[in-house]
């Protein structure tokens, strides 16, 4: 099936559904990412700061945002303290976000409030979401801590929240834009706002080769070649309506692309992988909130997704993978509701349930059908008094597996979970510190995928400490702010795949301790004289991620767990005048382990600079981009190269009225 079939089938479904006012998400969402940044408009002066928030917090927002030279939401958040974005490779590699070490299945991704979820894996590629539409992209190790939450919102290690950009005009945007590796793109956007609605319809294509050149060199060989099969044609739609408290999203991504694998054997035709992959995600999402008699605030959600993934190795020139053609269906259905008051000025109550059923289908054989009802149930609370302020929460999980295997299905999880965060401000100092338990249930792969599942799984279970300590300074012209944290995660039951004893048979088994201790510490800063702009953004991570495994094998206890840089930083500065704004981005990755076989396994460090420069002229706007500007070679993953020096320009053009109130 070609991918024009592939687009106009999922495209008319997501026409329908925004026809209905299908799906986003609460305006409250953004209540906490406001509250974490500094607001600041500039005319006359007027300078506003709000209450920091008691959790760990980074934000990037609005010009910021925009301004990185970035392309989808693994682009920016790679810039955070304490993250590590496992990237297979040019823009169609997959592209997955770990916090602090605790695994891309700890950490939660919500568009406006509400969490993308994969029932299959558990994990979210964040390289299918594009900047475009977005507001500002948050990242909170613990809860956010917003009035009224969904019990989805506690369950998670560390949370990134997407924030739609809701439009304050009308307005038409096109956009054409070329770059290296044979890419090209074309991005349309239509927004309007009046009467007290406002909305979008945001549409992009893009077609890249990825044949990127390269060169892999380690103690036994040093290859120079061209990327082959990392090609990627993919078609995003989607659409959002906004009244108030209420809020809809349409999401529509086709894509297909090719899977290259690692490099091995020098490139010959024998040894390259040759597997493609087709996408469709599908998702809508509603959600209203209002809060009524100054006190009581009800919130309501609700998403449905479908998920459908097709692998194929199967061709005449296949030799060495074992021919594969594989189709998976994933269907979820998911609601919540939450309540909270506040009976006196100094203290708050939340209460949420969410119920979440998800289907799994696939044609592989020997498999059966699944179904997962997930439901969580939360009670929290807050408090402050002056300067001081606590948080307390307790989560309920309960999950119950159906199947028609014989062996039927794993037994029901459920569980409790608590929280507990303290915080004082003192002018623009604030201290914090907090504890959080959690788990993360096995993913139905885990549990049911042919051979390698197994039914009789625990949870992980992961705890985690922190002590921090924040300062924001803000006059007229100067912004600054500053936090540093301390934190150590302790994980028991470690989800693993391992080869059966004496078999070549692999299987999903909880053999895994890991203890975590580091330090994240990040700096803003924001100088205005006139016209001009000068800001820079820096994080710093210090970490050591060690496994506490098995004691008695002194070659992998206590040591580095694999793919953990102890050190790593990020370093943005952007400078803008009127029209015209230059970015400079440098990124360091410290040296890494990707194996206990030999202490020489090791990928080296690396550092990374990013060059975007943008004008802006009577509703053109142009950008020249340079990522790895000096060309390094490197990877996040062993025998996955990444592309070297790339270069990129976009021209868009833009008509827009007056601002409707």
């Amino acid at each position: 099936m070609t991918l024009l079939h592939r687009i106009f089938r999922p495209l008319a479904s997501v026409l329908c559904l925004a026809a209905c006012g299908g799906g986003a998400v609460s305006a409250a969402a953004a209540s906490e990412t406001t509250d974490s940044a500094f607001m600041r408009t500039l005319k006359d002066v007027e300078v506003t700061a709000t209450r920091r928030p008691l959790a760990t917090t980074q934000v990037l927002a609005g010009p910021k945002l925009q301004a990185l030279s970035s392309t989808s939401v693994a682009d920016a958040l790679k810039y955070f303290a304490g993250v590590q974005i496992k990237d297979y490779g040019g823009l169609g590699g997959l592209k997955t976000i770990n916090v602090r070490s605790l695994g891309s299945q700890h950490v939660g991704v919500y568009i406006d409030g509400i969490r993308i979820t994969n029932a299959q894996n558990g994990t979210v590629d964040l390289g299918k979401f594009s900047l475009s539409t977005l507001e500002s992209v948050s990242l909170y190790n613990a809860n956010r801590l917003d009035m009224c939450q969904s019990a989805s919102e506690y369950a998670s290690g560390a949370t990134v929240y997407l924030q739609t950009r809701r439009p304050v005009s009308d307005s038409l945007t096109v956009l054409a834009g070329v770059g290296s590796f044979h890419t090209y793109r074309g991005r349309a956007n239509m927004q309007f706002s009046r009467r007290g609605w406002s909305g979008f319809v945001d549409g992009e294509y893009l077609n890249s080769r990825g044949d990127y050149p390269f060169r892999y060199k380690s103690e036994f060989e040093d290859t120079v070649g061209r990327r082959r099969n990392s090609d990627i044609e993919y078609f995003r739609i989607e659409s959002a309506l906004f009244r108030g408290g209420f809020a809809s999203h349409v999401y529509c991504y086709v894509s297909e692309r090719g899977c290259p694998g690692g490099i091995v054997r020098r490139l010959s035709d024998k040894y390259t992988n040759i597997g493609r992959e087709w996408d469709t995600d599908l998702f809508a999402q509603l959600s209203w909130h209002h809060t009524f008699a100054r006190r009581h605030t009800v919130k309501l959600n609700a998403k449905y997704t479908h998920e459908y993934l097709r692998y194929n190795t199967d061709y005449p020139e296949n030799q060495n993978t074992a021919k594969v053609d594989n189709h998976y269906y994933q269907n979820d259905a998911f609601a919540s509701a939450s309540y909270a008051v506040r009976p006196w000025q100094w203290v708050s109550f939340n209460v949420g349930y969410d119920a979440r059923m998800s289907w799994l289908t696939a044609d592989l054989k020997h498999f059966s059908p699944v179904r997962r009802l997930d439901q969580k149930a939360v009670a929290a609370v807050q408090a402050q008094w002056r300067g001081l302020r606590l948080a307390a929460s307790a989560l309920y999980q309960h999950y119950k597996d159906y199947t028609n295997l014989k062996v039927g299905a794993a037994d029901p999880l459920q569980k409790v979970t608590p929280s507990v965060t303290l915080g004082y401000s003192w002018r623009g100092l604030s201290a914090r510190a907090w504890y959080k338990c959690i788990f993360r249930a096995p993913t139905l792969n885990d549990l049911y995928y042919t051979q390698a599942g197994n039914r009789n799984l625990k949870p992980e279970y992961t705890k985690q400490w922190n002590i921090g300590l924040e300062y924001n300074y803000l006059t007229a012209r100067w912004m600054a702010s500053a936090q540093a944290d301390v934190y150590i995660n302790h994980i028991d039951d470690r989800i693993v795949c391992l080869p059966l004893k004496g078999t070549y048979t692999w299987s999903m088994m909880n053999y895994g301790k890991t203890f975590c201790r580091g330090l994240n510490a990040t700096l803003q800063g924001q100088y205005t004289p006139g016209d001009w702009t000068f800001s820079l953004l820096a994080s710093f991570t210090l970490q050591d991620d060690l496994n506490r495994t098995n004691p008695d094998s002194p070659d992998t206890y206590n040591k580095p767990i694999c793919y953990s840089p102890r050190f790593s930083s990020g370093v943005t500065a952007i400078v803008a005048w009127r029209w015209l704004s230059l970015t400079v981005s440098e990124l360091h990755v410290g040296e890494r382990m990707w194996s206990y076989a030999d202490p020489r396994d090791v990928l080296s460090p690396y550092d990374n600079v990013d060059l975007k420069l943008t004008g802006r002229w009577r509703g053109f706007t142009a950008s020249l981009e340079v990522n790895d500007l000096f060309d390094v070679q490197y990877e996040h993953i062993q025998r996955y190269p990444m592309p070297g020096r790339a270069f990129s320009f976009t021209l868009s053009y833009s008509i827009s009225n007056r601002i409707h109130k």
